[in-house]
């Protein structure tokens, strides 16, 4: 398909840059089928559940990925430069992939210097100009330095207007987050409470977990004019055998399975068998759904509103039709929602 079918115009003052508080303040855009669009809040969610609906969130937890650090200069007498760096890829106990800042003015074989005497060598520039990092650290040595100088790895939309502080260690978090490995955040989550997990088990609706560690890749553009000549990235995701059995208990009973976000719903669909069925499995998945795929799983998305041309955006509307989320962006612009990873939240069902 063509790129250009999945563009619009978004104001810029409707890119949210901080988060609604309390979470489950933010609002909710229903989004049925078939029929008119409900103006809603997050914590009204519960009256469009009933039980026995499963809910499946990720239960990935972001790590401070974005670093400061110190190269120094190559002449004795020129000044060092400032390099920022953004880890998107763990390659071993020791290295890490990275994006890195002023791109030109890093090459392999340099140092850098960060905080807490943590150095890393650069061994490999790609040609899309990622960084390959050699630490002077491993393992768990080397997670506790960077979670001692890292920051939160803001999306690019909100970090280009403002620097991480640290109100966004929590509001870039999931309340359940608890298996570190992300570099972005399931920003779907970020709505959600204790006291509205409370209601959920209270009227009988089911929670499972699956992980998918969210890379960088989720906010790169799409470059190519067709969907056809675009490369999806690769995550890590492990779908548990007590979630596989809770999600196939579900659907032979007929209940609703509702991803938490599209990194649940791509989990889930990458594991699916032809009925229906999810495998138990673990590892990396670059599954890229557009208009035209048949999904096996997953009956209700619950989600951020994404990017124009953006794979996610691609990907709610194989879900629940172009022109149904066409006319649904409208008219979440149209009456003010906050878009993107701090923005307000839709619920979606699948096109029949």
């Amino acid at each position: 398909m063509r790129v250009d079918l999945f563009d619009f115009e978004l104001p810029e003052e409707a890119i949210a840059l901080r988060p609604a508080r309390p979470r489950d303040s933010a609002r909710l855009l229903h989004v049925p089928a078939a029929g008119a669009f409900e103006d809603l809040v997050v914590r009204d969610a519960p009256k469009l559940l009933r039980a026995g609906d499963l809910l499946v969130f990720n239960d990935t937890r972001v790590i401070p990925a974005a670093l400061k650090a110190v190269r120094p200069s190559r002449d004795p007498q020129g000044p060092v430069v400032h390099v920022s760096l953004n880890l998107i890829e763990r390659l071993g106990a020791d290295r890490w992939r990275a994006l890195g800042k002023p791109g030109k003015r890093l090459k392999a074989g340099d140092g850098l210097f960060f905080d807490e005497g943590l150095f890393a060598s650069i061994e490999a520039k790609s040609e899309d100009g990622d960084l390959t990092l050699r630490f002077d650290r491993a393992g768990a040595a080397l997670d506790a330095a960077i979670a001692e100088i890292g920051a939160p790895p803001l999306p690019p939309y909100i970090a280009g207007k403002r620097a991480p502080d640290d109100e966004d260690r929590a509001d870039y978090q999931t309340i359940y987050a608890t298996r570190d490995g992300a570099v972005a955040a399931p920003t779907a989550g970020l709505h959600f409470t204790d006291e509205l997990m409370a209601r959920f088990d209270a009227m009988g609706v089911e929670r499972a977990q699956v992980t998918l560690h969210v890379g960088a890749g989720t906010f790169l553009p799409v470059k190519a004019e067709d969907t056809s000549a675009h490369v999806m990235h690769s995550e890590w995701r492990e779908i548990a055998a007590n979630t596989a059995a809770a999600i196939n208990r579900a659907k032979a009973e007929g209940q609703r399975v509702i991803a938490v976000g599209t990194t649940a719903l791509r989990s889930l669909e990458s594991a699916a068998n032809e009925d229906g069925s999810v495998r138990a499995e673990a590892g990396g998945t670059d599954i890229f759904i557009t208009p035209g795929y048949r999904f096996r799983v997953v009956d209700g998305l619950w989600t951020n509103f994404h990017l124009p041309r953006s794979t996610l955006f691609m990907l709610v509307s194989a879900f629940a039709g172009l022109e149904r989320m066409q006319a649904a962006y409208a008219h979440a612009i149209a009456n003010g929602y906050r878009f993107y990873s701090y923005g307000d939240a839709s619920l979606l069902w699948r096109a029949e």
